[in-house]
């Protein structure tokens, strides 16, 4: 991962330079939002989108607003090399220097922006379910912030098993979301995914496939769903910002067929709409 590219407060860091205090509130208690955005032929996908998830994850963490022109001075600064045929972009935003505890200091914000060029996602993959859940009633529910040691832990699972993603249930046993994904099962041909009150991230990809698909009359229902729906779901997929609509091959070694039907339809409406703009 040498060739990442790093910028921070206004400034590009030389590979392998020092570019975050050691006793920022990102490093020492994960104090701090981050977006995850594709780049596909040197342009990010759906930025607006995600500076506006920021701001939520901000609030609720009750840090000050980030500065949007900032990240944008970083984007463009990032991407401003060699264009990236397919990649990510990330942006961070830390509480700045703090204590060693979980208090706070009257601190600026830390702004950092990465770019990185990354293999496009297969065609398919399994997913694995995690004996781990999420709690819907968490102070940080639903906000994208980068205390993410559970998903690292799952994720590692997941990867022991072959598999690209775990899958989470909630404290009342619904399923929930992946590591880094949202999910969607298909019964009796509709579309179904957990709502956002089950405690999962509101994913920039789910609410563009939510919105696209009701556009073209594919039903799309926002409901509880038990965690044994991925024992009968005849179709199940995952979304994410770098996976777009990613079809699961099996779930617990169950094989599922990818795409089955309806999601290759969701995955026609999803590249349809895209290519309309890159920032919807």
């Amino acid at each position: 991962m040498s060739d990442i590219r790093v910028w921070v407060d206004g400034a590009l860091v030389p590979r392998g330079e020092p570019a975050v205090s050691a006793v920022d509130h990102g490093v020492t208690v994960g104090d701090g939002a981050f977006e995850t955005a594709k780049i596909v032929d040197g342009v990010p996908f759906a930025v607006s989108r995600h500076l506006a998830r920021l701001d939520r994850t901000m609030a609720g963490l009750g840090l000050p607003p980030a500065d949007h022109d900032l990240l944008r001075e970083g984007i463009a600064a990032v991407l401003g090399a060699e264009p990236i045929a397919f990649g990510r972009l990330r942006w961070t935003v830390t509480g700045g220097h703090g204590p060693l505890g979980s208090d706070r200091l009257d601190s600026a914000l830390t702004h950092i922006v990465t770019a990185v060029a990354h293999d496009r996602p297969p065609e398919s993959g399994a997913v694995v379910t995690v004996p781990w859940v999420r709690n819907e009633r968490s102070a940080t529910a639903g906000l994208k912030t980068t205390s993410y040691a559970e998903n690292v832990v799952a994720l590692a699972r997941a990867a022991e098993q072959g598999a690209v993603e775990a899958l989470f249930a909630n404290t009342r046993g619904e399923l929930c979301e992946g590591t880094g994904s949202n999910v969607f099962v298909v019964t009796d041909g509709v579309v179904r995914t957990p709502p956002l009150e089950s405690g999962c991230l509101a994913g920039i990809s789910r609410a563009l496939v939510v919105e696209w698909c009701r556009e073209e009359e594919v039903e799309v229902r926002e409901e509880a769903l038990p965690m044994s729906v991925l024992t009968e779901a005849a179709e199940v997929f995952i979304t994410s910002s770098v996976k777009d609509v990613l079809p699961v091959s099996a779930v617990d070694g169950r094989s599922l067929p990818a795409p089955g039907p309806v999601t290759a339809r969701v995955r026609d409406v999803w590249a349809a709409h895209e290519a309309r703009t890159v920032d919807p």
